[in-house]
């Protein structure tokens, strides 16, 4: 082979790997260090790969390959988020099965992943939907259950009738489904909840012990939404005083008590329906019915106009015994707190806005604003006023003091207490699909009840009708056959649980069984999990920050509880690639003159003026901005987000066909750094793909064929070295392999392929380019490009005596490890100063630098000083080794 060709040395190369197993993962020997880097495994669509899933799968693989050369036993595998609702909306509009699509999906998605020359173990490979998957994706539900973690409910829930299922309030945009964009409701439904609540506080608090980014650790926080403050009483009174219910709220601001002047319940709070009175319950059911019909995220939208509905009743304010209306309001939250605030317009927006727009109370209980204008919200570290009754007054106190005083004294009269909440809820556990794992329950005289163990796994039954039904019964309901059956302990007759579950639940405990996928006893080998656990590094989109690994992080501390994992953490490290964007498009504008207006000039947003599309060659780059080619007339270049829509989606295949995977994964690696948002470029493609190609040539003489005569000259016929590399040669390798070394470790590698530019760049130029040089930088050079290294290494083989050979692989070859002595240079040069004014320099061998007298001898003899030298006396010599002499004449 002369020239590079990728296509021919690839496939070449891939098979070799598939066929040899070469990075299977041998862990029977649990005594060596272990690197497990685990990849978000990706939902096998139908579209395929883009160009933005092999920008994480190609950092692990680098530090998957780098790892095993450092002597690590590597855990690297992949796998199958399999279930979920693309392959149910093709098999409904189609009639084809979700399994024949899902298959055909992962089969392309394999295809794609292995023509990137990814190092995965491929016996390790799972998919969610495999029953011998998802067996123990039910096997872990009823472990749930049996701890209390799963119940059943009735709740409100975003139901899809087109889609005919529930959503989540994320998969939910301005009232339409986020696929399809269908038309969404609220409906109360019978729904699997897990209780991820009872772990919020050590969700929360074993955060602190992960690497990962502070903002996805920020984002977990707000999710979980922690507050410490007070239960407070309000008792309520009838119309002729008696006291017959009352409200707990719940409120991180007991110091504002004071300024409590209405309250607010949720429209489905329970004490609605009780203390409502008559004029008002025509009124009121008419907000609930409004408000049922809102989704949650709709009802909190801070920029919403506020309404609300006076229920007729009064609550007692328990700090100053003030008798306050009672409201409902869909912006409280029955599933937040208690379902009940007291409101303090003088120091919340939000109260503030629904007290003026219903001519309610305002009062100043923190000073340091105008409450008649706005609400004064700085309040945290202010000073309380307007806040004392004839027991116990927080005036003058400091917020902090205040808090701590005023519910000491709640708690002394029986009226509140100190309490914490939490902003996150239970986690609505079930869908109304088809397409998802079954449950392992039955119905038995309308109650739920788990089924054994030794009846795992529940399949899904052959159906040929996925359509969902138009009273939300899942299409599970459809298949009788399966639906009927027998309670196995006391042969009653059964009904089988018809939801199915969410695509989250496969995803939640998939790293681990990548650690034993054939195990039988469990869900994960006990020995190979406390060798394996936790994953040192996951790399994923930042786009699952919150729910799946909220979600896997709660499944594993249940897992941890019951002795099933040995890590309080599945996850050690985190890292977040960033989001790779379409081409740089390019925008001109024109008046109506038909003038061309500077895009930095523009008033407004452009609306009045004609867009006129540019291609890249219309224009060129002046310092940070682009402009029309041979004007200054400033013109817009902005990447977007890659889509369908709008023609700019990037598909690997397309890139391999035309310069090859080690083009596509270096590139991917060279365009920045990993976790920043960054635009494609082809042009940037064919600028790595030169250096390829300027790699290949270093080795290979592309015009007569074999190796390279400047690397031939290198050894003798019998594969010996003939010429020993030089001093610069050894600098140049041992310079690249420290910084490229470093690069890896701190997942630098666009900074590591610069250098490995650098180095290839100097040995084009070397009349003889020494083996013993070019072989290290080969096994440095190999994460990146690891088809083109495994090729020149075997044609290294070939002057070798066959060491390199055809057979043997580079994987497993040792890491290159930098000499620090062949990092220093062969000299020194000092500046050489008369009376403190540099006359020349000096050139001396590194090893005599510091040898006073042979480098002042030396600066002597300098032409350029000694004829200074020649002008006075020298009175005095100062030397600063390894960086100045200066000589003081009289």
């Amino acid at each position: 082979m002369n020239e590079y060709k990728p296509s021919e040395i690839e496939p070449k190369w891939q098979q070799y790997w598939l066929e040899n197993k070469t990075f299977r993962t041998d862990d029977t020997d649990l005594s060596q260090p272990k690197f497990y880097v685990l990849d978000m495994f990706p939902y096998p669509s139908s579209s395929g790969l883009h160009v933005g899933h092999p920008e994480g799968y190609t950092a692990t693989d680098i530090l998957a390959r780098y790892k095993r050369m450092n002597g690590f036993n590597v855990l690297h595998p992949i796998g199958w988020d399999a279930f979920g609702l693309p392959a149910e909306q093709y098999a409904i509009k189609t009639g084809t099965h979700p399994r024949v699509t899902t298959n055909e999906n992962i089969d392309g998605f394999r295809r794609q992943l292995q023509a990137l020359g990814f190092s995965y173990d491929w016996d390790r490979e799972v998919d969610t939907t495999d029953p011998a998957y998802f067996r123990w994706t039910q096997w872990i539900f009823l472990k749930l259950y049996e701890q209390g973690l799963a119940y059943e409910a009735s709740v409100p829930v975003n139901w899809c009738p087109e889609l005919g299922t529930v959503l989540a309030n994320e998969e939910v945009i301005d009232g339409k489904s986020e696929v399809g964009g269908f038309p969404v409701e609220r409906r109360p439904m019978r729904q699997w909840m897990l209780k991820i609540t009872a772990y919020a506080e050590r969700l929360l608090q074993d955060l602190e012990e992960l690497d990962w980014p502070e903002s996805i650790k920020e984002m977990q926080r707000n999710w979980i939404g922690k507050s410490e403050g007070a239960n407070v009483v309000f008792p309520m009174k009838t119309a002729d005083g008696d006291v017959q219910e009352s409200i707990e709220v719940f409120t991180t601001r007991p110091d504002t008590l004071f300024g409590a002047t209405y309250m607010v319940l949720a429209p489905e709070h329970p004490l609605v329906d009780r203390v409502t009175t008559d004029a008002q319950k025509e009124a009121v059911s008419a907000y609930r019915q409004t408000a049922a019909n809102k989704t949650d995220l709709d009802r909190t939208d801070l920029n919403k106009d506020k309404t609300g509905v006076f229920i007729g009743a009064f609550a007692v304010n328990p700090v100053n015994n003030e008798e306050i209306p009672v409201w409902i309001a869909d912006y409280v939250m029955m599933s937040y707190g208690t379902g009940a605030i007291m409101a303090v317009p003088g120091h919340d927006e939000r109260d503030w806005e629904f007290a003026r727009k219903y001519d309610l109370p305002i009062v100043e209980v923190v000073k340091g604003g105008d409450v008649t204008k706005e609400a004064y919200v700085d309040s945290q570290d202010g000073i309380c006023v307007n806040s004392a009754n004839d027991e116990v007054s927080i005036n003058d106190l400091p917020v902090p003091e205040a808090k701590k005083k005023i519910t000491k004294w709640l708690e002394e009269k029986g009226l509140g207490k100190y309490a914490v909440t939490y902003k996150l809820r239970d986690w609505l556990f079930s869908r109304q699909r088809y397409w998802g794992e079954p449950f392992p329950v039955i119905h038995v005289d309308g109650q739920p009840k788990p089924l054994p163990e030794d009846h795992l796994p529940i399949t899904l039954p052959d159906m040929d009708d996925f359509q969902p039904t138009k009273t939300g019964e899942p299409p599970l309901a459809k298949a009788k056959d399966w639906l009927e059956t027998t309670d196995p302990e006391t042969g009653k007759p059964a009904i089988r649980e018809t939801n199915t579950m969410p695509q989250w639940a496969g995803s939640c405990w998939y790293y681990l069984r990548y650690i034993s996928p054939d195990y039988e006893k469990g869900p994960v080998d006990p020995e190979k999990e406390k060798y394996w656990m936790p994953v040192d590094l996951y790399v994923g989109g930042a786009e699952h920050a919150v729910l799946h690994l909220l979600y896997a992080r709660f499944w594993h501390k249940v897992l941890f509880d019951i002795g099933v994992v040995s890590t309080k953490e599945p996850f050690q490290r985190l890292v977040n690639q960033g989001m790779i964007l379409g081409e740089l498009e390019f925008t001109a504008y024109k008046d109506a003159a038909g003038s061309y207006v500077p895009a930095d000039s523009m008033n407004g947003t452009g609306d009045e003026l004609e867009r006129v599309k540019l291609e890249e060659k219309d224009v060129e780059k002046r310092g940070d901005r682009f402009v029309l080619k041979g004007t200054d007339t400033v013109v817009d270049a902005r990447s977007f987000k890659m889509s369908k829509s709008r023609g700019n989606v990037i598909n690997p295949d397309d890139v391999v066909e035309q310069y090859g995977a080690d083009a596509l994964r270096l590139y991917e690696m060279f365009m920045g750094p990993l976790e920043q948002v960054k635009p494609w470029s082809m042009q940037g493609v064919e600028g790595v793909y030169r250096f390829l190609k300027r790699v290949w040539r270093v080795f290979i003489d592309e015009e007569a064929g074999g190796l390279n005569p400047a690397v031939r000259r290198s050894v003798n016929s019998g594969g010996t070295p003939a010429v020993a590399p030089d001093r610069a040669q050894l600098k140049m390798l041992h310079e690249t392999i420290k910084k490229v070394t470093e690069d890896i470790e701190g997942h630098r590698f666009n900074t590591a392929i610069s250098a490995l530019m650098i180095f290839t760049n100097e040995a084009m130029k070397w009349d003889v380019r020494p083996v013993e040089v070019l072989k290290p930088f080969l096994l440095i050079l190999s994460p990146f490009a690891p088809h083109l290294a495994e090729e020149l290494w075997e044609q290294l083989g070939e002057i070798e005596g066959g060491k390199g050979g055809a057979k043997k692989t580079l994987a497993y070859e040792p890491w290159p490890e930098y000499q620090e002595e062949l990092l220093q240079a062969d000299t020194k040069v000092y500046a050489v100063q008369v009376n403190g004014k540099v006359r020349g320099q000096v050139e001396v061998p590194s090893d005599r630098a510091t040898d006073k007298e042979f480098v002042l001898d030396a600066a002597r003899n300098e032409t350029a000083v000694s004829k200074h030298l020649e002008k006075g006396q020298v009175v005095k010599e100062i030397f600063v080794p390894n960086r100045v002499i200066n000589f003081v004449l009289k």
